[in-house]
């Protein structure tokens, strides 16, 4: 008999698999952003509090595996960005136009959607301090506003009109930490990188032990949350000319989480895990998977627009279940995401990659040497 499983030898290198356009990353987010919508019906449809999926199991939600999902390929895929590209200015602006055009749009039009679903008269919701502040504080990502005046005040989730930005601030911190990884060499450092990464684990393992309440403890152990899986991208490009992708070990890893349930250690080996995992899945499957790259990427406009639009629609059909939440936001949302990608998204990225491309000149004529 011929042995048909693979070997080791046999398995491919994230970075070989990287240096080709073949992959089902687009695919991976939009499933995760998804996944954060189904998490956020729960509390939406029966108020804060509410259990969501794979909170009682794992002790993260639903919402909070994808999220960190969405970390893990954006440490691996911002690593190479800033490894690859021209300079920090070129890093910035493309991280800007990736950001900034989509959610500049979202917050506009929340507050025009606000308008119609307020309590107040027109002209005061317009004129009232909190409308105006609500486009500036959050474009800031540092100054997060959720209210708006009049707006889903009745609502199970009252008064939150887009519960997903929190993510963005600390997800342009972790871009910092590239940058600075990358002004210090550590990119092209793994054993180096490697150290700093034990040290930040064991940060993330040490802060799952304590709740903080408020403050700044607060904030360092939700950017713990994120920089894990962030990081544990970065650390897969660093290694990823001797990483291999296999699916026995992707499988094996879930065990891991298993031996570790109750235990400090439970979140970072789901985290591993999954970092492992969606590794595998984003790159070596192959066939139909990879006919969704013709679409688009509309996980950011999913994630963008998902939150504000599950809460019209608890306000329009009041008293629904989570499942009702999901089936009636969920193909408005994609719409809408759908119009983020090709109207506002793809253009900006299009631009900013037109203009790093310098102009090359014309090649001189040579000599023919066809004439008689």
């Amino acid at each position: 008999m011929h042995d048909v499983t693979p070997r080791q030898s046999d398995c491919p290198t994230l970075g070989g698999l990287l240096a080709g356009r073949q992959n089902n990353l687009n695919a991976l987010r939009m499933i995760a952003a998804s996944a954060v919508l189904v998490s956020h019906a729960y509390p939406i449809a029966l108020g804060a509090g509410t259990p969501e999926p794979l909170e009682q199991l794992t002790g993260l939600t639903l919402g909070d595996h994808a999220v960190a999902v969405f970390f893990i390929l954006s440490g691996l895929l911002i690593a190479r960005s800033y490894d690859r590209g021209n300079g920090l200015l070129r890093f910035v602006l493309s991280r800007a136009a990736r950001l900034y055009p989509a959610l500049i749009v979202v917050v506009v039009l929340t507050v025009l959607a606000g308008a119609f679903f307020t309590t107040l008269p027109l002209a005061q919701y317009l004129t009232a301090p909190a409308t105006l502040s609500y486009i500036p504080r959050n474009l800031s990502l540092a100054f997060l506003q959720y209210p708006l005046p009049g707006v889903f005040e009745t609502n199970p989730l009252p008064r939150s009109i887009n519960g997903s930005l929190w993510t963005l601030f600390y997800e342009v911190a972790c871009y910092g930490g590239v940058v600075i990884c990358g002004l210090l060499g550590l990119l092209r450092r793994p054993l180096v990188f490697s150290a700093a990464f034990v040290v930040l684990a064991l940060a993330f393992v040490l802060g799952g032990a304590f709740e903080p309440f408020g403050g700044p403890l607060y904030i360092a152990k939700r950017m713990l949350t994120l920089a894990f899986p962030f990081a544990l991208g970065m650390l897969a490009y660093v290694w990823r000319d001797r990483l291999k992708l296999d699916f026995r070990l992707a499988a094996g890893l879930w065990v891991v989480p298993v031996l570790a349930h109750g235990t400090v250690l439970q979140a970072a080996a789901i985290t591993l895990a999954m970092a492992y995992t969606v590794l595998w899945l984003g790159f070596v499957p192959r066939g139909a998977l990879l006919a969704y790259n013709r679409l688009g990427d509309y996980s950011y406009g999913t994630y963008l627009y998902a939150f504000p639009e599950q809460q019209a629609m608890a306000q329009t059909f009041p008293g629904g279940t989570p499942l009702a939440n999901i089936l009636l936001a969920f193909p408005v949302t994609l719409v809408f995401a759908m119009l983020s990608w090709h109207l506002v998204e793809e253009r900006a990225l299009a631009r900013v990659r037109s203009r790093a491309v310098s102009p090359q000149p014309a090649p001189t004529p040579s000599p023919r040497t066809d004439h008689p």
